[in-house]
């Protein structure tokens, strides 16, 4: 089966408008789970969600639990891509201190902008968040002991792309903890190309 033929700036464009309402708008409805419920349906524990601002959990737009890997930690360096409006990554903050560090990445300036304010709510010197994609991450080689990436892969046409920018922030050793969307069966031809379907 051919790979799909989409237009990877339109893409990426109709990604952001979506995202960008998300994060500015999420009282609006989806249809695809956000938030609160989404947060227990992926069996994150309220313990979990304790101390994390609002803006954070409301602009929640996950697939699944990095965190149901293993838990971070102390001191470790984390990269989160599709870091969204923070609600990873303020976790992977929490879990790995102050000694750690936390670099979020995202490729919609509303969620990055939503998750830096986060972040400062919190009194996170250790979380900072970047404008940048999955294939072409705006990160130094070599800085992390952990990538973790909640549903946003799957949104990558070519996912060799990412997956080679995630060996080459890793440390030697380092591990990947993702939660994201796999598929048992081809994907038809015309899913693959129509634009829609791919963002959401």
């Amino acid at each position: 089966m051919l790979p799909s033929v989409i237009d990877i700036d339109e893409l990426r464009n109709n990604v952001k408008s979506k995202y960008s309402e998300v994060a500015t708008a999420p009282e609006t409805g989806f249809h695809f789970h956000t938030g609160r419920p989404l947060a227990a349906m992926l069996s994150y524990t309220a313990e979990d969600l304790e101390g994390l601002p609002e803006s954070a959990i409301e602009s929640f737009a996950g697939t699944g639990n990095p965190f149901i890997w293993g838990r971070l930690r102390t001191g470790e360096s984390v990269v989160d891509i599709g870091s969204g409006a923070g609600f990873d990554s303020l976790q992977a903050a929490r879990q790995v201190g102050p000694g750690g560090s936390v670099i979020g990445v995202d490729m919609t300036q509303a969620m990055v902008d939503k998750a830096t304010a986060g972040a400062k709510t919190m009194g996170l010197a250790n979380t900072e968040f970047r404008f940048g994609y999955a294939e072409a991450l705006p990160v130094e080689d070599g800085i992390a002991d952990v990538v973790i990436s909640n549903g946003v892969i799957n949104l990558c046409p070519d996912k060799m792309a990412p997956m080679k920018e995630i060996f080459r922030v890793l440390k030697p050793g380092g591990r990947i903890q993702i939660g994201d969307i796999i598929v048992h069966v081809e994907v038809p031809q015309e899913a693959k190309d129509d634009i829609d379907l791919w963002s959401g």
